[in-house]
């Protein structure tokens, strides 16, 4: 499911947050919990992509250079060329397989905010 501003969403299933609840100091209560089917708006819709690392950035560069000038470069440079981005390409699988990690800013009808919490705690209302 693709989450934006403003989708309806509810909690697919019981959430309990961790940690005392607190109000001017001091603690209220022991924990709270939102049960499943809790219905709310989405406020934010925010993306983590993996980062590239040097390795990976590497690979981009030289496979480049490779596809675009490889086939008028000296044999011998072409085929040192090539080891390197071969070399480099289990780094550049890695990055691929990494996901896009997706979190949401939830007003619930109930008043409550929920901030940073995944995707997968909700389905459409």
């Amino acid at each position: 499911m693709t989450l934006d501003e403003g989708l309806r969403v509810k909690l697919a299933e019981d959430l309990t947050l961790a940690g005392p609840v607190t109000a001017a100091g001091e603690v209220v209560a022991g924990y709270l919990a939102l049960a499943s089917g809790t219905e709310g708006t989405i406020e934010r819709v925010d993306e983590y992509r993996p980062r590239s690392g040097e390795d990976v950035r590497e690979y981009e560069r030289l496979k480049s250079l490779l596809d675009s000038f490889g086939h008028q470069m000296p044999e011998g440079s072409r085929k040192q060329l090539e080891e390197k981005v071969t070399s480099l390409e289990s780094a550049w699988i890695a990055f691929q397989e990494q996901k896009v990690r997706v979190t949401v800013r939830v007003r619930f009808d109930n008043g409550f905010v929920l901030d940073g919490a995944h995707e997968e705690l909700f389905t459409s209302a």
